[in-house]
């Protein structure tokens, strides 16, 4: 079940979401990396360069399983560290 590890699906969800964002976050900046390697600026903005490495990097990217997909499944394989800082802060 989603909620087993929280005893809280709303929290649950909200902890899978965070770490969707933090996955996109990692794959964007990855990507960006990717494709400044690859980068050829030109001052002239009338001519337009179709780079096939960079075509091809993107086409991986967006082949790629989704960030929420990829959190969902590190959730349910118990992959995601989470605390509770409600309960640090009581003890």
């Amino acid at each position: 079940m989603v909620d087993a590890p929280t005893d809280n699906i709303y929290e649950a969800i909200s902890i899978v979401a965070k770490r969707a964002t933090q996955i996109n976050s990692e794959i964007k900046k990855e990507l960006i990396e990717k494709l400044d390697e690859f980068a050829t600026y030109n001052d002239s903005l009338d001519e337009i360069f179709e780079n096939k490495e960079q075509i091809e990097v993107s086409k991986f990217y967006e082949r790629l399983p989704k960030p929420h997909a990829l959190a969902v499944e590190e959730w349910l394989e118990d992959k995601i560290y989470f605390r509770n800082t409600k309960e640090d802060q009581q003890a």
